[in-house]
Protein backbone atom coordinates (compact mmCIF):
# COMPACT_ATOMS: atom_id res chain seq x y z
CA UNK A 1 0.00 0.00 0.00
CA UNK A 2 1.35 3.42 -0.95
CA UNK A 3 2.37 5.78 1.84
CA UNK A 4 -0.15 8.65 1.91
CA UNK A 5 2.65 11.03 2.94
CA UNK A 6 4.41 10.45 -0.37
CA UNK A 7 3.44 11.87 -3.78
CA UNK A 8 0.82 9.94 -5.76
CA UNK A 9 2.62 6.90 -7.27
CA UNK A 10 0.49 7.38 -10.37
CA UNK A 11 1.74 10.93 -10.90
CA UNK A 12 2.64 11.42 -14.54
CA UNK A 13 0.34 8.71 -15.87
CA UNK A 14 -2.22 11.20 -17.11
CA UNK A 15 -0.56 13.49 -19.60
CA UNK A 16 -1.07 17.12 -20.53
CA UNK A 17 -3.02 17.94 -23.67
CA UNK A 18 -1.01 20.30 -25.87
CA UNK A 19 -2.27 22.71 -28.49
CA UNK A 20 -5.36 21.46 -30.30
CA UNK A 21 -4.67 17.74 -29.82
CA UNK A 22 -7.66 15.72 -28.57
CA UNK A 23 -5.54 13.81 -26.04
CA UNK A 24 -1.90 13.79 -24.89
CA UNK A 25 0.49 12.55 -27.58
CA UNK A 26 3.52 10.38 -26.84
CA UNK A 27 6.23 8.48 -28.71
CA UNK A 28 7.11 4.81 -29.09
CA UNK A 29 10.56 4.39 -30.62
CA UNK A 30 11.85 1.02 -31.78
CA UNK A 31 15.33 2.28 -32.72
CA UNK A 32 14.82 0.83 -36.19
CA UNK A 33 17.91 0.13 -38.25
CA UNK A 34 17.52 0.80 -41.95
CA UNK A 35 19.62 -0.57 -44.78
CA UNK A 36 22.74 1.59 -45.09
CA UNK A 37 22.60 2.65 -41.42
CA UNK A 38 24.12 1.25 -38.24
CA UNK A 39 22.70 0.58 -34.79
CA UNK A 40 24.71 3.61 -33.66
CA UNK A 41 22.81 5.72 -36.20
CA UNK A 42 19.51 4.33 -34.93
CA UNK A 43 20.28 5.04 -31.30
CA UNK A 44 21.54 8.54 -32.06
CA UNK A 45 18.23 9.16 -33.81
CA UNK A 46 16.42 7.93 -30.69
CA UNK A 47 18.21 10.65 -28.71
CA UNK A 48 17.24 13.26 -31.29
CA UNK A 49 13.61 12.10 -31.17
CA UNK A 50 13.65 12.30 -27.37
CA UNK A 51 14.92 15.88 -27.53
CA UNK A 52 12.22 16.84 -30.03
CA UNK A 53 9.55 15.09 -27.95
CA UNK A 54 10.64 16.95 -24.83
CA UNK A 55 10.94 20.34 -26.50
CA UNK A 56 7.64 20.15 -28.36
CA UNK A 57 5.50 18.74 -25.55
CA UNK A 58 4.98 15.06 -26.17
CA UNK A 59 4.15 13.50 -22.82
CA UNK A 60 6.37 10.40 -22.76
CA UNK A 61 8.73 8.32 -24.87
CA UNK A 62 8.84 4.56 -24.66
CA UNK A 63 11.18 1.97 -26.13
CA UNK A 64 10.25 -1.68 -26.67
CA UNK A 65 12.07 -4.94 -26.04
CA UNK A 66 12.76 -7.00 -29.16
CA UNK A 67 15.30 -9.74 -29.78
CA UNK A 68 17.06 -11.36 -32.74
CA UNK A 69 15.68 -8.77 -35.17
CA UNK A 70 18.40 -7.06 -37.24
CA UNK A 71 16.15 -4.10 -38.02
CA UNK A 72 15.38 -3.26 -34.38
CA UNK A 73 18.13 -2.08 -32.00
CA UNK A 74 16.04 -1.95 -28.82
CA UNK A 75 16.96 -5.32 -27.30
CA UNK A 76 17.89 -3.69 -23.99
CA UNK A 77 15.32 -1.04 -22.98
CA UNK A 78 16.90 -0.24 -19.61
CA UNK A 79 20.23 0.64 -21.21
CA UNK A 80 18.60 2.83 -23.86
CA UNK A 81 16.42 4.56 -21.27
CA UNK A 82 19.44 5.40 -19.12
CA UNK A 83 21.04 7.01 -22.17
CA UNK A 84 17.86 8.95 -23.00
CA UNK A 85 17.57 10.08 -19.38
CA UNK A 86 21.05 11.60 -19.63
CA UNK A 87 19.97 13.65 -22.65
CA UNK A 88 16.59 14.89 -21.35
CA UNK A 89 15.36 16.65 -18.25
CA UNK A 90 11.56 16.54 -18.09
CA UNK A 91 10.30 13.95 -20.61
CA UNK A 92 8.78 10.80 -19.11
CA UNK A 93 10.66 7.72 -20.26
CA UNK A 94 9.73 4.09 -20.13
CA UNK A 95 9.36 0.65 -21.59
CA UNK A 96 6.65 -0.15 -24.04
CA UNK A 97 7.40 -2.69 -22.96
CA UNK A 98 9.71 -5.00 -21.06
CA UNK A 99 8.64 -8.61 -21.59
CA UNK A 100 8.22 -9.83 -18.02
CA UNK A 101 8.49 -13.60 -18.73
CA UNK A 102 11.98 -13.05 -20.20
CA UNK A 103 13.45 -11.79 -16.92
CA UNK A 104 13.59 -12.46 -13.21
CA UNK A 105 11.32 -9.91 -11.48
CA UNK A 106 14.16 -8.88 -9.15
CA UNK A 107 16.34 -7.95 -12.14
CA UNK A 108 13.61 -5.73 -13.59
CA UNK A 109 13.01 -4.10 -10.20
CA UNK A 110 16.74 -3.35 -9.88
CA UNK A 111 17.04 -2.00 -13.43
CA UNK A 112 14.02 0.29 -13.16
CA UNK A 113 14.86 1.27 -9.60
CA UNK A 114 18.19 2.42 -10.98
CA UNK A 115 16.43 4.34 -13.76
CA UNK A 116 14.15 5.98 -11.18
CA UNK A 117 17.24 7.03 -9.22
CA UNK A 118 18.78 8.49 -12.37
CA UNK A 119 15.61 10.31 -13.48
CA UNK A 120 13.34 10.69 -10.42
CA UNK A 121 9.64 10.88 -11.16
CA UNK A 122 10.07 10.28 -14.91
CA UNK A 123 10.09 6.49 -15.32
CA UNK A 124 7.33 4.19 -16.61
CA UNK A 125 7.61 0.41 -16.42
CA UNK A 126 5.40 -1.01 -19.15
CA UNK A 127 5.15 -4.81 -19.01
CA UNK A 128 4.13 -7.36 -21.61
CA UNK A 129 3.70 -11.12 -21.35
CA UNK A 130 4.78 -12.08 -24.89
CA UNK A 131 8.43 -13.01 -25.52
CA UNK A 132 9.04 -10.24 -28.05
CA UNK A 133 10.73 -12.77 -30.28
CA UNK A 134 10.52 -16.36 -31.52
CA UNK A 135 10.36 -19.38 -29.23
CA UNK A 136 13.98 -20.44 -29.69
CA UNK A 137 15.27 -16.98 -28.84
CA UNK A 138 12.96 -16.81 -25.83
CA UNK A 139 14.38 -20.12 -24.63
CA UNK A 140 17.92 -18.75 -25.01
CA UNK A 141 16.99 -15.66 -23.01
CA UNK A 142 15.37 -17.62 -20.22
CA UNK A 143 17.82 -20.56 -20.20
CA UNK A 144 14.92 -23.00 -20.30
CA UNK A 145 12.87 -24.78 -22.93
CA UNK A 146 9.72 -24.31 -20.84
CA UNK A 147 8.13 -20.97 -21.64
CA UNK A 148 5.66 -19.82 -18.99
CA UNK A 149 3.20 -17.28 -20.38
CA UNK A 150 -0.04 -18.72 -19.07
CA UNK A 151 -2.99 -17.21 -17.27
CA UNK A 152 -1.53 -18.06 -13.87
CA UNK A 153 2.17 -17.35 -14.30
CA UNK A 154 2.10 -13.77 -15.57
CA UNK A 155 -0.02 -12.47 -12.63
CA UNK A 156 2.30 -14.32 -10.24
CA UNK A 157 5.38 -12.74 -11.85
CA UNK A 158 3.69 -9.32 -11.77
CA UNK A 159 2.84 -9.66 -8.08
CA UNK A 160 6.43 -10.65 -7.31
CA UNK A 161 7.81 -7.70 -9.27
CA UNK A 162 5.43 -5.29 -7.54
CA UNK A 163 6.50 -6.56 -4.13
CA UNK A 164 10.15 -6.02 -5.03
CA UNK A 165 9.38 -2.48 -6.26
CA UNK A 166 7.51 -1.67 -3.03
CA UNK A 167 9.71 -3.79 -0.74
CA UNK A 168 6.58 -5.43 0.65
CA UNK A 169 7.18 -9.16 0.98
CA UNK A 170 5.47 -10.35 4.17
CA UNK A 171 7.39 -11.77 7.10
CA UNK A 172 8.16 -15.42 6.55
CA UNK A 173 8.22 -15.14 2.75
CA UNK A 174 11.35 -16.63 1.23
CA UNK A 175 12.15 -13.23 -0.33
CA UNK A 176 11.37 -11.14 2.76
CA UNK A 177 15.06 -10.42 3.38
CA UNK A 178 15.82 -9.65 -0.28
CA UNK A 179 15.60 -6.04 -1.41
CA UNK A 180 15.64 -4.45 -4.85
CA UNK A 181 18.24 -1.70 -4.73
CA UNK A 182 17.92 1.17 -5.48
CA UNK A 183 14.56 0.92 -3.73
CA UNK A 184 12.42 1.69 -0.68
CA UNK A 185 14.59 -0.25 1.78
CA UNK A 186 17.20 2.49 1.56
CA UNK A 187 14.68 4.96 2.97
CA UNK A 188 13.94 2.73 5.96
CA UNK A 189 17.61 2.07 6.73
CA UNK A 190 19.28 4.13 9.52
CA UNK A 191 19.92 7.60 8.14
CA UNK A 192 17.99 6.82 4.98
CA UNK A 193 15.64 9.21 3.18
CA UNK A 194 12.65 7.76 1.34
CA UNK A 195 12.60 8.34 -2.40
CA UNK A 196 9.40 10.21 -3.29
CA UNK A 197 8.43 7.99 -6.22
CA UNK A 198 8.83 4.66 -7.90
CA UNK A 199 8.33 3.66 -11.55
CA UNK A 200 4.72 3.74 -12.71
CA UNK A 201 3.66 0.23 -13.71
CA UNK A 202 1.63 -0.23 -16.90
CA UNK A 203 0.31 -3.39 -18.50
CA UNK A 204 0.63 -3.71 -22.26
CA UNK A 205 -1.22 -6.05 -24.55
CA UNK A 206 -2.57 -6.98 -27.96
CA UNK A 207 -5.50 -9.07 -26.69
CA UNK A 208 -7.89 -9.13 -23.77
CA UNK A 209 -5.73 -10.90 -21.18
CA UNK A 210 -3.66 -7.93 -19.99
CA UNK A 211 -6.60 -5.58 -20.51
CA UNK A 212 -8.68 -7.48 -17.98
CA UNK A 213 -5.78 -7.89 -15.56
CA UNK A 214 -4.90 -4.18 -15.73
CA UNK A 215 -8.50 -3.28 -15.05
CA UNK A 216 -8.79 -5.64 -12.09
CA UNK A 217 -5.60 -4.21 -10.56
CA UNK A 218 -6.48 -0.56 -11.26
CA UNK A 219 -3.40 -0.05 -13.45
CA UNK A 220 -3.00 1.99 -16.64
CA UNK A 221 -3.24 -0.05 -19.83
CA UNK A 222 -1.67 0.41 -23.27
CA UNK A 223 -2.97 -1.51 -26.28
CA UNK A 224 -0.87 -2.32 -29.36
CA UNK A 225 -3.29 -0.99 -31.96
CA UNK A 226 -0.41 -0.61 -34.42
CA UNK A 227 -0.17 -4.38 -34.93
CA UNK A 228 -3.46 -5.72 -33.56
CA UNK A 229 -6.06 -3.21 -34.73
CA UNK A 230 -8.91 -5.71 -34.93
CA UNK A 231 -8.70 -6.30 -31.18
CA UNK A 232 -8.50 -2.66 -30.09
CA UNK A 233 -12.14 -1.94 -29.32
CA UNK A 234 -12.88 -5.26 -27.56
CA UNK A 235 -9.74 -4.96 -25.41
CA UNK A 236 -10.45 -1.37 -24.40
CA UNK A 237 -14.03 -2.26 -23.54
CA UNK A 238 -12.85 -5.19 -21.42
CA UNK A 239 -10.35 -2.96 -19.62
CA UNK A 240 -12.98 -0.36 -18.79
CA UNK A 241 -15.53 -2.96 -17.70
CA UNK A 242 -12.96 -4.71 -15.49
CA UNK A 243 -11.53 -1.57 -13.91
CA UNK A 244 -11.43 -1.27 -10.16
CA UNK A 245 -10.12 1.95 -8.55
CA UNK A 246 -6.71 1.63 -6.89
CA UNK A 247 -4.09 3.70 -5.11
CA UNK A 248 -2.69 4.42 -8.57
CA UNK A 249 -5.80 5.36 -10.55
CA UNK A 250 -9.33 6.31 -9.59
CA UNK A 251 -10.63 5.73 -13.13
CA UNK A 252 -9.40 3.91 -16.23
CA UNK A 253 -6.56 5.29 -18.29
CA UNK A 254 -5.87 3.63 -21.64
CA UNK A 255 -3.35 4.60 -24.29
CA UNK A 256 -3.03 2.99 -27.69
CA UNK A 257 0.04 2.56 -29.84
CA UNK A 258 -0.52 3.86 -33.36
CA UNK A 259 1.72 3.79 -36.43
CA UNK A 260 1.74 7.23 -38.03
CA UNK A 261 4.09 9.09 -40.35
CA UNK A 262 3.73 12.63 -41.66
CA UNK A 263 5.70 14.24 -44.49
CA UNK A 264 5.27 17.43 -46.48
CA UNK A 265 4.85 15.25 -49.60
CA UNK A 266 2.20 12.50 -49.20
CA UNK A 267 4.00 10.27 -51.70
CA UNK A 268 7.21 10.53 -49.69
CA UNK A 269 5.24 9.41 -46.62
CA UNK A 270 3.86 6.41 -48.52
CA UNK A 271 7.32 5.43 -49.74
CA UNK A 272 8.60 5.47 -46.17
CA UNK A 273 5.73 3.49 -44.60
CA UNK A 274 6.02 0.89 -47.37
CA UNK A 275 9.53 0.14 -46.09
CA UNK A 276 8.06 -0.69 -42.69
CA UNK A 277 5.38 -2.87 -44.27
CA UNK A 278 7.93 -4.84 -46.28
CA UNK A 279 10.10 -5.22 -43.20
CA UNK A 280 7.12 -6.62 -41.27
CA UNK A 281 6.26 -8.97 -44.14
CA UNK A 282 9.76 -10.38 -44.07
CA UNK A 283 9.64 -10.75 -40.30
CA UNK A 284 6.30 -12.56 -40.39
CA UNK A 285 7.59 -14.95 -43.06
CA UNK A 286 10.79 -15.82 -41.19
CA UNK A 287 13.13 -13.49 -43.10
CA UNK A 288 13.94 -10.69 -40.63
CA UNK A 289 16.47 -8.12 -41.77
CA UNK A 290 17.29 -4.45 -41.86
CA UNK A 291 14.48 -2.09 -42.86
CA UNK A 292 14.71 -1.84 -46.68
CA UNK A 293 15.26 1.45 -48.48
CA UNK A 294 12.31 3.24 -50.10
CA UNK A 295 13.68 2.33 -53.55
CA UNK A 296 13.99 -1.33 -52.58
CA UNK A 297 10.45 -1.41 -51.21
CA UNK A 298 9.05 0.35 -54.28
CA UNK A 299 10.77 -2.13 -56.63
CA UNK A 300 9.79 -5.26 -54.67
CA UNK A 301 7.58 -7.66 -56.63
CA UNK A 302 4.83 -8.65 -54.20
CA UNK A 303 2.94 -11.87 -54.75
CA UNK A 304 -0.84 -11.69 -54.45
CA UNK A 305 -0.71 -13.05 -50.88
CA UNK A 306 2.08 -10.67 -49.95
CA UNK A 307 0.18 -7.73 -51.46
CA UNK A 308 -2.87 -8.61 -49.35
CA UNK A 309 -0.71 -8.62 -46.23
CA UNK A 310 0.92 -5.29 -47.05
CA UNK A 311 -2.38 -3.63 -47.96
CA UNK A 312 -3.89 -4.85 -44.70
CA UNK A 313 -0.87 -3.61 -42.75
CA UNK A 314 -0.91 -0.19 -44.38
CA UNK A 315 -4.64 0.06 -43.70
CA UNK A 316 -3.76 0.47 -40.02
CA UNK A 317 -1.02 3.05 -40.59
CA UNK A 318 -1.92 6.74 -40.62
CA UNK A 319 0.27 8.53 -43.13
CA UNK A 320 0.31 11.44 -45.55
CA UNK A 321 0.71 15.18 -45.19
CA UNK A 322 0.30 16.70 -41.70
CA UNK A 323 -3.37 17.55 -42.21
CA UNK A 324 -4.18 13.99 -43.26
CA UNK A 325 -2.29 12.52 -40.30
CA UNK A 326 -4.05 14.87 -37.90
CA UNK A 327 -7.42 13.87 -39.33
CA UNK A 328 -6.56 10.19 -38.99
CA UNK A 329 -5.41 10.55 -35.39
CA UNK A 330 -8.50 12.57 -34.49
CA UNK A 331 -10.76 9.91 -35.98
CA UNK A 332 -8.93 7.17 -34.09
CA UNK A 333 -9.41 8.96 -30.76
CA UNK A 334 -13.09 9.53 -31.49
CA UNK A 335 -13.61 5.87 -32.46
CA UNK A 336 -11.71 4.31 -29.56
CA UNK A 337 -12.05 6.82 -26.74
CA UNK A 338 -8.32 6.43 -26.06
CA UNK A 339 -6.94 8.63 -23.30
CA UNK A 340 -3.55 8.98 -25.00
CA UNK A 341 -1.91 8.15 -28.33
CA UNK A 342 1.58 6.67 -28.40
CA UNK A 343 2.88 7.28 -31.92
CA UNK A 344 5.46 5.10 -33.59
CA UNK A 345 7.04 6.10 -36.91
CA UNK A 346 7.95 2.89 -38.74
CA UNK A 347 10.19 3.99 -41.60
CA UNK A 348 13.62 3.41 -43.09
CA UNK A 349 15.13 6.89 -42.97
CA UNK A 350 16.06 8.47 -39.60
CA UNK A 351 15.44 12.02 -40.78
CA UNK A 352 11.95 11.07 -41.99
CA UNK A 353 11.04 9.62 -38.60
CA UNK A 354 12.37 12.67 -36.78
CA UNK A 355 10.66 15.12 -39.13
CA UNK A 356 7.33 13.33 -38.73
CA UNK A 357 7.18 14.07 -35.02
CA UNK A 358 7.88 17.73 -35.71
CA UNK A 359 5.17 17.91 -38.38
CA UNK A 360 2.58 16.22 -36.17
CA UNK A 361 3.41 18.66 -33.37
CA UNK A 362 2.99 21.54 -35.83
CA UNK A 363 -0.34 20.13 -37.06
CA UNK A 364 -1.67 20.31 -33.51
CA UNK A 365 -0.19 23.74 -32.78
CA UNK A 366 2.20 22.46 -30.12
CA UNK A 367 4.55 25.11 -28.74
CA UNK A 368 7.95 25.31 -30.37
CA UNK A 369 9.54 25.03 -26.94
CA UNK A 370 7.45 23.91 -23.99
CA UNK A 371 10.00 25.12 -21.46
CA UNK A 372 9.96 28.62 -22.92
CA UNK A 373 6.16 28.83 -22.69
CA UNK A 374 5.77 27.31 -19.20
Amino acid sequence: MADASLPDPGHGIRGTVRGSAPVPLSVLDLATVGSGFTATDALRTSVEIARVAETRGYHRMWVAEHHSMPGVASSSPAVILAHLAAHTGTLRLGSGGVMLPNHAPLVIAEQFGTLEALAPGRIDLGLGRAPGTDGATAAALRRTETLHEGADDFPRQLAELTRFLDDEFPDGHRYARIHAIPGPVQGSSPGGVQSPARPSVWLLGSSGFSAQLAGALGLPFSFAHHFSAANTLPALALYRESFRPSAVLDRPYASIGVAALAAEDPEAARRQVLTGALSMLRLRTGRPGLVPTPDEAAAYQFSAIERDFVDSWLGNVIYGDPAAVRAGLDELVERTGADELVITANAHTPSARLRSYELIADAYDFPKDVAATS
